[in-house]
């Protein structure tokens, strides 16, 4: 069958890859599955219900909740009414909620349970087209509050299918599906546009890459309500994977051991942080096994794809036999590929899983493009460490005078939600959207990342810095766990660094040096004196532009939750330099005389 909307992903699921597990999610500890047959018929149940409740073609309604089956139950009954989906992250701010609500004109919100509701309880009467009392329904049984299960029974009780069909075969390819709310590092969130094609065309281009049959498991636990891991999510579908949704980032461990899944879709920063842990496994072995195993990591952070030498190899055997299978064995042993997304990944990352044979194919793209706009994959020059792979075969890409990149094709967005003036400034008359990210193209087609336009900053000198790529290499210091590059119309380049605090601690303990808060361990002088070491080394690597001459150590963890990191992990730079602009003031002005 033609698959030319969105739904018709679940038609052809049914019809070509019946299973007993198409969609699973973790219960009270338990495994809760849904067949390919019972996920059509709560969809379709959802759909009769909806339509009782009045739901119609281009009402927005909202969905609040961490990654379940039911999500993708309501998302396929959403979209084959015509409806939007307007999927909201579950950690953003009340102001946002507020914002998005009413931007979006939401109809009806269905919200996961008492945590989010208490959220945003108290701007639900200021949304003017909801009805707080009819169209606010929960995933989860509450008091006082409508659940998704009544909306399942209301369809059961008033099947229309014969009405639902037509309804189908009204929307258009071109029709806007959804409107995804981007967090954005800076100001208020905007709401992209991005019809049944712009997100179909994406997943179905994607779908040659895992070499994997439709007998495969992935795991998903990045945030469906990104369009990511929902692209992905929809591709995995279309090619007949059963998705299971992780219970937690805390879980994913557990899970994959579980499950043992062949697909895993992760972001940079959690790849790093599993590689932290396996380091941290290391250091803490006997002698001699501690010996073998940072020679093997040794090893493995020179691999190549080709080009290395026989004795390389021989070497790499033993390797993989005494510890890289180890590192395999703890991501469930099958895995066939991971793909990483949403900010750049250290090629030393992308090296090291390479020789434990957990290959990691590394994406590029952004909300506005649905997303993917290159992909690393298995076919002769589809991958290149230390870049994002080559275009998909149906998007153009060009670079720009200046440096930034271009595309163009069919996932490109509708728009930007009641705004054509930006719209107008990211798209250009010819049809090329204008990324904001700067790139170059190899030789043999991969693009490569180099900077954000956007973040690019000038000294007072009027050199460029692109903190990106210092932050990026300074990252893979064990000692740090991310950091912020400053230095605009300033006489040199600074940092705001926050500390891998597992580590910090392990070396206070061994070098003997006594602390009881975070605070007290980041001022001690030892601590900075090993911290200038550490900038020192890496400062090395870099022209003087861009070296680091001084730095602020935090001492808490940057989070989501903290308000430093998107939901993608990024950093929120705006926000950082205005709830640290004293901290930032310090590191040029250490003695406040030009504020005298």
């Amino acid at each position: 069958m033609e698959v030319t909307r969105l739904f018709d992903i679940l038609d052809n699921y049914l019809k070509k890859f019946p299973k007993e597990d198409a969609l699973a999610g973790k219960e009270n500890g338990v495994w809760i599955k849904y067949s390919t047959e019972a996920y059509v018929q709560n969809v379709n149940d959802l759909s009769y219900g909806l339509m009782q409740l009045g739901i119609k073609k281009g009402d927005k309604i909202a969905t609040i909740t961490p990654n379940r089956p039911e999500w993708n139950f309501l998302d396929m009954a959403i979209l084959q009414l015509g409806a939007v989906h307007v999927p909201i992250y579950p950690t953003i701010s009340e102001s946002d909620y507020e914002h998005i609500l009413k931007h979006a004109e939401v109809k009806m919100v269905f919200v996961a349970g008492w945590e989010l509701l208490r959220k945003i309880e108290h701007i639900l009467p200021n949304i003017p087209t909801l009805n707080k009392e009819e169209m606010v329904y929960t995933f989860k049984n509450l008091r006082d509050y409508k659940h998704l299960s009544e909306i399942i029974e209301l369809g059961k009780a008033n099947p229309s299918p014969e009405y639902l069909q037509q309804i189908k075969d009204s929307i258009d390819p071109h029709d806007v599906a959804t409107m995804i709310y981007t967090s954005g590092t800076t100001g208020l969130p905007k709401g992209v546009m991005l019809s049944h094609n712009n997100i179909l065309s994406n997943a179905i281009a994607i779908s040659p890459i895992p070499p994997v049959g439709p007998e495969g498991k992935a795991l998903s636990y990045l945030p469906l309500c990104h369009i990511y891991e929902r692209m992905i999510n929809y591709a995995w579908q279309y090619l007949g994977f059963s998705i299971y949704y992780a219970e937690s980032l805390a879980t994913i461990a557990d899970n994959i051991k579980e499950i043992r899944p062949q697909l895993v879709t992760t972001v940079p920063r959690l790849l790093e942080k599993i590689y932290d842990k396996i380091i941290l496994t290391g250091r803490k072995q006997k002698w001699l096994k501690r010996k073998i195993f940072f020679w093997a990591n040794s090893l493995a952070l020179d691999f190549e794809l080709e080009g290395k030498s026989w004795w390389y190899g021989k070497k790499l055997a033993v390797a993989r036999k005494l510890v890289l299978s180890k590192w395999k064995a703890a991501l469930g042993g099958n895995i066939k590929v991971i793909v990483s997304g949403g900010a750049a990944l250290q090629p030393r990352l992308a090296r090291v899983f390479w020789a434990a044979e957990v290959p990691i194919l590394e994406g590029y793209g952004l909300t506005e493009t649905s997303p993917v706009i290159a992909v690393s994959n298995f076919d002769e020059n589809g991958i290149k460490f230390g870049t994002v792979g080559p275009p998909l075969s149906n998007v153009e890409v060009k670079i720009a005078h200046d440096g930034e990149i271009l595309c163009k094709g069919p996932s490109i967005m509708l728009g930007y939600y009641k705004d054509d003036e930006l719209t107008k400034e990211v798209i250009d008359d010819d049809g090329w959207f204008h990324t904001g990210d700067l790139g170059v193209i190899e030789p043999e087609g991969q693009l490569k990342i180099t900077g954000r336009k956007k973040e690019m900053f000038k000294t007072a000198f009027g050199k460029y810095v692109v903190p990106t790529l210092i932050e990026s290499k300074f990252c893979e210091s064990p000692f740090i766990d991310t950091m912020m590059v400053v230095g605009e119309n300033e006489k040199f380049a600074a940092a705001i660094i926050v500390p891998d605090f597992i580590d910090l601690r392990n070396w206070c303990t061994r070098k003997g040096i006594e602390y009881t808060t975070n605070g007290e361990m980041v001022k001690n002088p030892d601590v900075i004196k090993r911290y200038k070491k550490e900038v020192a080394k890496y400062n090395a690597l870099f022209g003087d532009t861009e070296q680091i001459k001084n730095f602020a150590l935090m001492d808490y963890e940057w989070t989501v939750q903290t308000g430093e990191l998107t939901p993608t992990l990024k950093l929120k730079r705006g926000f950082i330099s205005e709830k640290h602009a004293d901290v930032i003031e310090r590191l040029f002005d250490p003695n406040g005389s030009r504020n005298k």
